[in-house]
């Protein structure tokens, strides 16, 4: 289990625990070695030595839904014995990325295919629902090609000779075909080439928040401070941008920079002491209608999301998997953790996740800033009793705007490409 591991169920230091035990009961406790009745319901064979009981079984497993939420950092026993250096694999490496896969396996695909350490690596961005592109038969070529180079020394379209292959393909996510709808996506996405991630040329754009209609400009609009508050945990609050004059394409690591604080409410009995942030980009068109793509299981979903749990707000900036300018390097380690006092502003960056959409002239983009799941969140949702206790969370959030604080949503615009 690596870090990127831990991040499939710990968004940003924030338990996912609804997906836990879905896996949990669906993949892995149904497959038990030792489970009776397999074979009867079509669930592969039955175990040779025979079935055992249901406490045998509970004895034999380390209950997952369990030790997540009990192993909460990176330094903990638990996960430095299952972590490993991506930079040690050096066997030929095919990574395909899912844009869709927003709170799974995205992060994961895109980060361990920079940081792998094989000569013949390559990135391919796929759409759709987790379970079907995969096998689309383009794809399914794409994938034997690859396997007959490296396994028969068959290799028809040159991955075993250096830069013959381009290292990364995408594909881009323009127009609105719908969701959940594969004939259409794959109509309406091109694939573009690329020879490296993150993409040559990318320009970081920065988009400042305002108290001016909670406007994003590209300019800071105001010299005078505004405080922008919304409760906790349940509370959100959006900005947007002004509509795009043309098109532009937006391929590679938004990161959002926000200056935070917590008070508490009034009424409230108890005094909260953590702020979890929820970030969601979402795309609308010139009408105002948001544009939605495939989520994981088919579901309608935003362009992409990011979280951050203030209290592990350090980065750790020796390390060389930080990139200031787009990816803050976080290792949730117990001796990261910074308590979260009341009325004390916090400047954060809070990494969302690798994405790509291709906006079109009059549409615009919407910042959303949350204290809890929004939509598009599926089966990788944040209820954790003890991980989001009331308790801890209830209070006001604050968002410092203007003045000398920075906030802002940071956006890895890509150049057109000559035709």
């Amino acid at each position: 289990m690596s870090d990127y591991y831990r991040d499939r169920v710990r968004h940003g230091g924030i338990l996912s625990n609804n997906f836990i035990k879905w896996w949990w009961d669906r993949q892995v406790v149904s497959n038990q070695y030792g489970l009776a009745g397999r074979a009867a319901r079509d669930w592969g064979p039955d175990t040779i030595e025979g079935s055992l009981s249901a406490e045998e079984l509970e004895r034999s497993r380390a209950d997952q839904t369990h030790d997540t939420a009990k192993y909460k950092y990176l330094d903990e026993d638990y996960y430095v014995t299952r972590q490993f250096k991506l930079e040690d694999i050096t066997v030929p490496l095919l990574s395909v990325a899912n844009w869709g896969g927003i709170l799974l396996h995205l992060r994961g695909n895109i980060l361990g295919f920079m940081k792998a350490g094989s000569q013949f690596k390559y990135l391919r961005c796929i759409t759709g629902r987790h379970d079907l592109p995969f096998y689309y038969k383009e794809e399914v070529d794409v994938q034997l090609s690859f396997l007959n180079a490296f396994l028969k020394g068959e290799d028809d379209k040159g991955w075993s000779i250096p830069g013959k292959v381009p290292a990364v393909s995408l594909c881009l996510r323009q127009g609105d075909p719908g969701f959940n709808n594969a004939a259409a996506e794959l109509a309406a996405f091109p694939r573009r080439d690329e020879p490296e991630w993150p993409i040559q040329g990318t320009v970081y754009t920065d988009f400042h928040l305002t108290a001016v209609r909670n406007q994003m400009l590209r300019h800071k609009a105001s010299s005078s401070v505004t405080v922008s508050s919304y409760n906790a945990p349940s509370g959100e609050i959006s900005f947007r941008t002004l509509p795009f004059p043309e098109e532009v394409e937006i391929t590679g690591h938004p990161m959002a920079r926000l200056t935070v604080s917590l008070s508490k409410l009034p009424e409230a009995n108890t005094v909260p002491s953590e702020i979890d942030l929820f970030l969601t980009i979402r795309h609308f068109n010139a009408s105002g209608k948001e544009i939605f793509y495939t989520g994981t299981t088919g579901e309608p979903i935003p362009v992409v999301k990011g979280w951050l749990r203030v209290s592990l707000r350090r980065c750790n900036t020796d390390s060389p998997d930080h990139k200031p300018e787009y990816l803050p390097w976080r290792e949730y380690r117990s001796t990261d953790v910074q308590p979260v006092q009341l009325n004390t502003p916090y400047t954060v960056d809070v990494e969302i996740w690798p994405t790509n959409v291709v906006v079109s002239p009059g549409s615009y983009l919407e910042l959303q800033i949350a204290s809890c799941d929004t939509a598009g969140s599926g089966l990788f949702t944040h209820t954790h009793e003890e991980d989001r206790a009331p308790e801890k969370l209830t209070g006001l959030n604050n968002i410092h705007l203007g003045g000398d604080f920075e906030n802002f949503l940071r956006l890895p615009f890509v150049p057109k490409r000559r035709e």
